[in-house]
């Protein structure tokens, strides 16, 4: 089967597919950053999460914190205030953690190239723990991901271990971290527009012919207008100045 074909199957199920998450909606700080990619014919979005502050209670084996197996106490994707979590340990009965969680999405895209675009958007913004990955069956997913969590026990057994001036303090951090967030999703929702956008040609069906070192443009009749660059990583260009440069470009006409 063609693999665009193929794309465009899977992107028909997975986008019919109901909302099995907790929340059961997409949350509003990335409600258009979603719509946009998955209005764009070589992405869709299989999962996100715009970040959150929670309480769990009972999840615990070891170090490692078993959110199927717990109760979740509280839940924010907002900034949460010290007594909303006082009175939430109330109902603590085991070892209980207070979490933040950062901006989580998975893009599933038809090209690596398409998904490498995205990815230096996503580093660019602030979400350095991003990532591709490309599954057996040619799956391309992109992770968009961020390091700055944080995860810290505040009962054991029920029993209440720190004091309330701590937990405040953690609050305080919970919400910071919150808002640097936030500014990074802002930040990938001011450019992936304007990147994507320039990156028009997948939307018309038109010629396109981006490869790492080299940007070329397709002038039709006119013949084509091909940009070298010498010694250009994927990983750390910046694809924005490129795209300026070749939209500067775009209209010249070769002799």
């Amino acid at each position: 089967m063609d693999r665009s074909v193929q794309f465009r199957r899977w992107k028909t199920q997975c986008l019919s597919k109901a909302d099995l998450s907790r929340k059961g909606s997409v949350d509003e700080d990335v409600v258009e950053l979603i719509q946009f990619l998955n209005a764009r014919d070589q992405f869709f979005t299989t999962s996100s999460c715009s970040g959150r502050i929670l309480l769990l209670d009972g999840g615990i084996n070891g170090f490692e914190v078993q959110k199927q197996n717990c109760c979740w106490l509280l839940v924010t994707h907002k900034s949460c205030v010290k007594d909303d979590v006082i009175l939430a340990l109330k109902k603590a009965s085991a070892d209980t953690i207070l979490k933040f969680e950062p901006f989580v999405l998975h893009v599933q895209c038809r090209q690596l190239k398409d998904a490498q675009i995205l990815h230096t958007v996503a580093i660019d913004s602030g979400f350095r723990n991003s990532g591709i990955t490309v599954g057996k069956r040619g799956k391309t997913i992109l992770a968009v991901r961020s390091t700055h969590s944080l995860e810290v026990p505040l009962s054991h057994k029920g029993k209440l271990m720190v004091t309330e001036e701590y937990i405040d303090f953690l609050v305080n951090v919970a919400n910071q971290k919150m808002e640097e967030n936030k500014r990074r999703i802002e930040s990938g929702l001011r450019t992936t527009p304007t990147v994507l956008s320039w990156d028009c040609p997948h939307q018309k069906d038109q010629p396109c012919d981006y490869e790492v070192g080299s940007l070329s443009q397709d002038l039709g009749k006119e013949g084509r207008l091909e940009i070298e660059f010498s010694h250009v990583d994927i990983d750390s260009t910046n694809h924005a100045d490129i795209m300026k440069l070749h939209m500067n470009c775009e209209h010249l006409k070769l002799a």
